[in-house]
């Protein structure tokens, strides 16, 4: 690789080196479909110079290769955490955010609990971020007071993730109890005939409450992103 080229070419991936510079986030690592290896190799050249790294939908393989990888290359440096959340199936390599530090907050509200893992996902994208992230989980439309019990809480927040499976309704429901953008996750959670999310998608398509924006099914952390930087320019 030639210096100051943008692109860091490691055979099997081309990492991004200037999204930072023209977007404000560093690249993400989808880690799907990518060996522990490649994982650990992107992750390590990304660590040489980025103080936030973030890798989805990963697998503790996956995760157990970065460590040893930033390891052996001693960067695994003083003020910086690698952290694997089982539940959200992420990759964290981040500096630690004192609450003083927090640049706002984002609602995560969750349909049922078998949602938590992509509500996590969302979560931690904006914990890492730099926003609190409130956690507001199984307050389904099923037994609507529970949601009630929870109102103030999230609209406490700058911005708010809904994330629900089955019927898909929570997002249209809390839309229509804030003043703020809602984003909505589809979830592949559900019976037969859910459609693994599709279900949930169409009727969060077609919400008639206003202020309200769909992800693609099981997309936590694109959720997350969102809302962080919907919050960050709302300051």
């Amino acid at each position: 690789m030639k210096e100051n080229t943008p692109i860091a070419a490691l055979g099997y991936a081309n990492i991004d080196l200037e999204r930072k510079r023209r977007t404000g986030y560093a690249e993400v690592i989808f880690c799907l479909g990518k060996t522990p290896e490649q994982v650990a190799g992107i992750m390590q050249k990304m660590a040489e110079t980025e103080r936030l790294i973030i890798g989805t939908k990963a697998s503790v393989e996956q995760y157990e290769a970065v460590r040893s990888g930033l390891s052996s290359a001693g960067l695994d440096a003083d003020g910086l955490s690698l952290t694997y959340y089982a539940d959200a199936k992420m990759i964290i390599l981040s500096e630690t955010l004192r609450p003083a530090e927090r640049k706002g907050s984002v609602a995560v509200v969750s349909g049922g609990t078998a949602d938590i893992p992509i509500a996590e996902e969302a979560a931690l994208t904006a914990d890492a971020y730099g926003f609190e992230a409130l956690r507001v989980y199984d307050v389904g439309v099923a037994g609507l007071h529970r949601l009630l019990e929870r109102i103030e809480k999230i609209r406490s927040a700058d911005v708010v993730v809904a994330v629900a499976g089955m019927e898909g309704a929570l997002a249209s429901v809390v839309a229509g109890l804030v003043s703020v953008p809602v984003i909505a996750v589809p979830t592949s959670v559900g019976y037969g005939a859910s459609f693994e999310g599709m279900t949930a998608l169409l009727s969060m398509l077609n919400s008639c409450s206003l202020g309200v924006a769909v992800m693609n099914i099981d997309n936590g952390f694109g959720a997350g992103h969102l809302a962080a930087m919907i919050a960050d320019k709302g300051k």
